[in-house]
């Protein structure tokens, strides 16, 4: 499989949802999507990681999966609101690198 630019993952998931999709939903019900995803991510990861047993209907489930459920309805937002995430990411690191240039190495718990 080819590597996939953020771009290309836009790009590609409008197609799919313009043809096999048949169109978007729409942005507050992607929202309430994006907040599902993220919750059954959250379920797995304390189960796997955190203090809570599994739970049978949990057993079996892939934390990549759930992840890729949660970028892909991130995506369809981003599609629909016009921002194009290469260059919010971008912009993201250049902000976070001037915020925080000096404050996580000076940060006593970090070390």
């Amino acid at each position: 499989m080819n590597e996939l630019t953020i771009k290309q993952a836009q790009q590609d998931i409008d197609g799919w949802i313009k043809t096999v999709g048949v169109k978007y939903f729409s942005e507050l019900t992607n929202l309430g999507i994006l907040m599902e995803e993220v919750g059954e991510l959250s379920r797995l990861m304390v189960r796997r990681y955190g203090d809570q047993s599994y739970k049978e209907s949990d057993k079996g489930k892939d934390i990549a999966d759930e992840m890729a459920d949660v970028l892909w309805v991130l995506i369809c937002l981003a599609n629909q609101t016009g921002v194009d995430l290469t260059t919010a990411l971008q912009k993201n690191f250049e902000k976070k690198n001037i915020r925080d240039k000096d404050r996580h190495q000076q940060n006593e718990k970090l070390r």
